[in-house]
């Protein structure tokens, strides 16, 4: 019976550990920095930002090719088109080197995070995985007509069931990627098809597209507001603001890097936008809720709506608020306290009694102006308020590190309470 006891205390604790160890979360820049032969195509991880995509993902598998193969494919094509390649190498399903030799049937369609960008027609998102005879596996696009172009050489690396690392011998090439055309260079063409026409006439009118064209070369985010969020009730007057105002508004809707979605996503750090100035911080926030990005500003949020275009280094969001910054328009309006009562001159007890009655007991009861007020609730601030808040980087560095630490002692204290009910 103890012999038992003792495990079932062990593998309680053992997954407990892959718990927490699955929470801690992968950093695959930091693993293949650890493979010299992979540093190009973890240089090109972090160029695309795929890096942080990968990162904001579990159960995972990542396709890496040697640096001799990835100088092949990048030195032929743009940045753009080297990010596609390399987001059809990214299994979203997690493959070790024992699951592809026991593969049902011997193949399987699998889908990639090039399926998740919504610009993969038909099956040009999917990858082919074939268990070949010999022991050999195969990969090929899932696209009528693709052959299994690319084989499974080795392991790399494997956090069980969170991510896997396999190197292949080639590329993964869906038909028509390698000469996708060049995406549009009209910023207010992209906007107006997207439902964006007054935020495009709005640049157009002051100016401000120049400085966003300008920008896109070294790295350019834009927030698009749709139509509907200029006409929202909560959306403010703008005619009230002065022509240096409109622009501080436009430039705070724009940010002067290269940062998609999968970065906003795993964003901790507060945001600086191409209004921010020595005068003035014009910076948000962001958090997420599932699969949804959540812009704050302090003065309310808005939500990352759809990706307009993401093609490196420009990528357009359509968000469903004009973002309000708090140096134009005021912190928002926080919760109001409950009351605190003090010690005030009021009516005697006498007076506030509709007949004056003696007490049976000799004991007297406490006047309501003597008796101390109860001490208000103190409330933990709402996440909401929270995010909206302007909340400095170490700030958010220190919850965070305070998320991780109450999670390690909680699961420390679930181990202690079972080893205790397990030998009671």
């Amino acid at each position: 019976m103890a012999a038992s006891r003792v495990l079932c205390l062990l593998a309680l604790t053992l997954s407990l550990f892959a718990v927490i160890y699955t929470v801690s979360g992968h950093n695959i820049t930091q693993i293949l920095s650890e493979s010299p032969e992979y540093s190009s195509f973890n240089s090109y991880l972090s160029q695309t930002k795929l890096n942080d995509e990968i990162n904001s993902r579990t159960t995972i598998t990542i396709l890496v090719l040697n640096n001799d193969v990835m100088s092949s494919l990048a030195g032929k094509h743009p940045l753009s088109v080297v990010k596609t390649a390399l987001s059809l190498l990214v299994l979203l399903d997690y493959y070790d080197p024992l699951k592809l030799h026991k593969i049902s049937q011997g193949t399987t369609l699998t889908t990639t995070l090039y399926q998740t960008t919504g610009r993969a027609a038909g099956n040009l998102g999917f990858v082919n995985v074939t268990d070949l005879k010999g022991g050999k596996v195969g990969f090929g696009s899932a696209a009528p007509g693709s052959k299994l172009g690319a084989n499974y050489t080795k392991s790399v690396k494997q956090i069980p069931y969170n991510i896997s690392v396999l190197e292949i011998n080639a590329p993964i090439i869906a038909p028509g990627i390698l000469t996708a055309p060049a995406p549009s260079n009209n910023m207010t063409e992209l906007l107006e098809k997207a439902g964006c026409k007054i935020f495009a006439s709005m640049l157009l009118s002051s100016g401000v597209v120049k400085t966003y064209e300008s920008t896109v070369e070294k790295g350019l985010t834009v927030f698009a507001p749709s139509d509907e969020g200029f006409k929202a009730e909560s959306a403010p007057d703008l005619t009230k603001l002065t022509q240096a105002e409109v622009v501080s508004l436009l430039e705070y809707h724009a940010l002067a890097e290269y940062k998609p979605k999968g970065s906003l996503k795993i964003n901790k750090n507060v945001i600086s936008t191409l209004a921010t100035n020595g005068a003035g911080k014009y910076d948000l926030t962001t958090s997420t809720s599932g699969d949804e990005v959540i812009l704050h500003t302090g003065v309310g949020p808005s939500r990352v709506a759809d990706t307009v275009v993401d093609e490196t280094p420009l990528v357009v969001f359509k968000v469903d608020k004009v973002l309000l910054p708090i140096e134009l328009f005021g912190k928002s309006p926080s919760p109001a306290p409950e009351p605190v009562s003090t010690p005030t001159p009021t009516p005697s007890a006498k007076s506030l009694s509709p007949t004056p009655t003696k007490s049976p007991s000799p004991r007297k009861e406490p006047s309501p102006v003597a008796a101390s007020p109860p001490a208000p609730p103190v409330d933990e601030p709402s996440e909401e308020a929270q995010s909206d808040s302007p909340t400095s980087s170490e700030n958010i560095r220190a919850k965070n590190a305070a998320f991780h630490v109450n999670t390690h002692a909680y699961f420390t204290a679930m181990v202690t309470l079972a080893a205790t009910s397990l030998f009671l």
